[in-house]
């Protein structure tokens, strides 16, 4: 309803900022670990954080790709057809024709 709108818009952004913060720890935890294992195989201060660094990036962008998968299957992209308004155009806000056209 309209009355929850903003209940609705702050849980979304509480969410973002969550799921964001947990990403990122989430990544510093995989590179951390993987330049750990790098270093005591003997690779020098540089090449193990790098390749942490790139298997951090590398399941970030699977998490994206795996993401994307999961939006374009679930979700549908019905959208409800705008029919312009069977009033005067003088009575229209400015602007309608544009908002209609462009969707």
């Amino acid at each position: 309803t309209p009355s929850d709108a903003g209940l609705a818009s702050g849980l979304v952004n509480t969410t973002r900022q969550v799921g964001g913060a947990l990403g990122l720890a989430a990544m510093a935890s995989v590179a951390t670990s993987r330049g750990q294992a790098l270093a005591a195989a003997g690779a020098d201060g540089a090449a193990a954080l790098t390749g942490g660094s790139q298997l951090a990036l590398e399941l970030a962008a699977a998490l994206v790709l795996l993401a994307l998968v999961a939006a374009s299957t679930i979700l549908r992209a019905e959208r409800p057809a705008l029919s312009r308004a069977t009033e005067p155009d003088e009575e229209r806000e400015p602007g309608f024709d544009i908002l209609v056209d462009a969707a």
